[in-house]
């Protein structure tokens, strides 16, 4: 065994002594140090616990000297606490005082300003009594002005009325005036205008002084102003509408019916308003005049309408229309309804002619027939679209031709008891040829309808005993006189204006020789006389509506039309022929 492990005994235990002798030095030697710590933490201890005890001395006398500091505090705050309430009880004495003092002056003032009231209540009791007593007076004199007036408007109708009866007897031509407003090309050549788009003042010479006077301001340089007036039967103002306008025409549309031929004649310078009062405004691009505003249309689409409301008025088939359209340019007369082989609307040249019975006629004129105002304005759109118009200086669409549209109405008339003149036969046997070739074929077919309604040119043609009775209206657009420095035309345009000033001047000669009743009156000078030989000769009501602007360049111009107007007025051509229509017997 010994010598199969090797090891003695006495060996091994020797070592295992050994390493716990070890073991014991060093637990031994941890006791030490330990002891060593532990009495160095007792003296720590020791000096810690002085040091606690130092400050549980400290806080206590901190608490001491804190509880003395706050009792001085509450000592210190109570006395300024009792010396606050002294200083209000004070304040609220002098408050009280002062208040007393203010509630006396109160009621003094209070009795002061309820007699001041109590003053002003019995002062306005007074006003309102003068006040109720002046409104009285007021109201009286507002009732007496209100009849006053009414009386001056009833005595200056009847004073228009007595002078248009006086007219009527006389013949005189019926002349009204129309005042353009200021227009943007008005400023050219060199006139100003303001900051507000208004021109000056000083740059308007023609107003209008009242419904009957035009008052014109001529000046020249060094000289002083001249007031000069002229009086017709009517004056618009720049302001015054289409509307109020027409409403002076339309009296003269009843004489159509009542067998009377009426002319209605636009004259004055170009740029003056003539077109648009005639027919309203115009599209730029093909010259038609636009019936989209009614408020805006002119005499000649509102006359048409008016026309056609009287004949409604009518009995059916009593009356019928006819439409012509002819311009008078550079001394020609062309016929704006005529049409080509293929229907299309072109200017044909005809001729004006003095028939046996001393009326003028124009051979082979187209009358179109229109049954209502729509097909009327149709017609006439297409006369304005041939109408010949070159720009110039004073006007951008200057028409460079007089156009006269004209509207012929035929009544038929059937019974027993009438006398029918060689004239009125003549007349009749023309207006049945006519019927036969320009009645629309609609008209012919109605053959059903009573002959005593007359409805178609046929029966009338078949009715043994029927009179026509043709009437005309005459609405005449004439072009414009021009200055040719000012309007600046050269070329066919000069030639255009120099025929234009000599027809005008030749229709103030045919005015001239009737007023002076010469016994010859020179219709045949122009084509233009001519073809309004019967309207202008006396076999028409005539109204002149002249058109002028009242702008300080166009002064020459506005004075010669002014002049015109007045010779016209003057003219007594005598009392302007009926038609005469028999009265139809009663029915067996």
């Amino acid at each position: 065994m010994r010598a199969r492990s090797g090891l003695d005994p006495g060996s091994v235990w020797a070592q295992r002594l050994g390493q716990l002798e070890r073991r014991l030095r060093t637990k031994e030697e941890r006791i030490v140090v330990l002891e060593t710590e532990n009495a160095a933490l007792h003296l720590k201890l020791a000096e810690y616990q002085g040091l606690a005890g130092r400050s549980t001395n400290e806080v206590l006398q901190l608490y001491s000297a804190h509880g003395q500091q706050q009792k001085l505090q509450r000592s210190s705050v109570v006395t300024q606490l009792h010396g606050a309430i002294k200083r209000l009880k004070q304040d609220l004495k002098s408050l009280r005082s002062f208040a007393l003092e203010l509630s006396k002056d109160f009621q003094r003032q209070s009795k002061t300003y309820l007699y001041q009231v109590l003053t002003a209540v019995q002062g306005i009791q007074l006003q309102n009594e003068a006040m109720q007593m002046f409104q009285i007076k007021a109201f009286d004199l507002e009732q007496s002005l209100q009849e006053v007036t009414e009386r001056y408007e009833k005595e200056k109708q009847r004073r228009r009325a007595l002078h248009n009866t006086l007219v009527e007897l006389r013949g005189n031509i019926r002349v009204h005036c129309r005042i353009r407003p200021l227009l943007p090309f008005d400023t050219a050549a060199g006139h100003s205008v303001s900051q507000d788009g208004q021109r000056n003042s000083s740059e308007k010479v023609a107003y209008a002084a009242d419904d009957e006077t035009v008052l014109v301001k001529c000046s020249r340089p060094s000289h002083a102003s001249i007031n000069k007036t002229f009086q017709f039967e009517r004056v618009y103002s720049p302001s015054e509408s289409q509307d109020t306008v027409f409403a002076d025409v339309a009296p003269l549309l009843t004489s159509l019916l009542d067998g009377y031929n009426v002319c209605i004649m636009a004259y004055g310078q170009t740029g003056s308003g003539k077109t648009y009062t005639m027919l309203g405004p115009q599209l730029e691009e093909n010259f038609a005049y636009c019936i989209e505003d009614a408020s805006e249309l002119g005499i000649i689409p509102r006359a048409t309408q008016e026309v056609f409301r009287l004949i409604s008025e009518k009995p059916p088939g009593s009356y019928w229309v006819e439409v012509s359209v002819v311009e008078v340019y550079n001394n020609e007369i062309f016929d704006l309804l005529a049409k080509d082989s293929c229907g299309k609307v072109f200017g044909v040249k005809r001729d004006v002619v003095t028939t046996r019975e001393g009326k003028s006629d124009v051979p082979l004129l187209t009358y179109e027939t229109v049954e209502n105002a729509s097909e009327f304005l149709h017609l006439v759109n297409k006369g304005l679209q041939l109408r010949v118009r070159h720009p110039t200086l004073v006007h951008a669409h200057s028409s460079r031709s007089h156009l006269v549209v004209t509207l012929t109405i035929t009544t038929i008339v059937s019974g027993d008891n009438f006398g029918t003149s060689w004239e009125d036969e003549q007349t009749s046997q023309r207006l049945n040829k006519e019927v036969s070739c320009t009645f629309p074929q609609k008209m012919r077919e109605n053959k059903s309808t009573s002959s005593s309604r007359a409805s178609s040119p046929a029966q009338i043609e078949a009715t043994e005993k029927m009179k026509q009775v043709k009437t005309r209206l005459q609405l005449v657009d004439l072009a414009g006189s021009e200055c040719v420095g000012m309007s600046g035309v050269t070329g066919a345009a000069l030639r255009e204006t120099s025929f234009i000033n000599r027809s005008l001047s030749a229709l103030a000669d045919v005015l001239g020789a009737i007023a002076e009743q010469r016994s010859h009156v020179p219709y045949r000078n122009s084509k233009l006389t001519h073809l309004l030989q019967d309207s202008v000769g006396g076999d028409a009501k005539l109204l002149v509506m002249l058109c002028i602007s009242p702008d300080q360049k166009y002064l020459t111009e506005s004075m010669q039309s002014l002049g015109f107007g007045t010779r016209a007025r003057q003219v007594q051509r005598g009392q302007v022929k009926k038609k005469s229509f028999p009265v139809p017997s009663k029915a067996k």
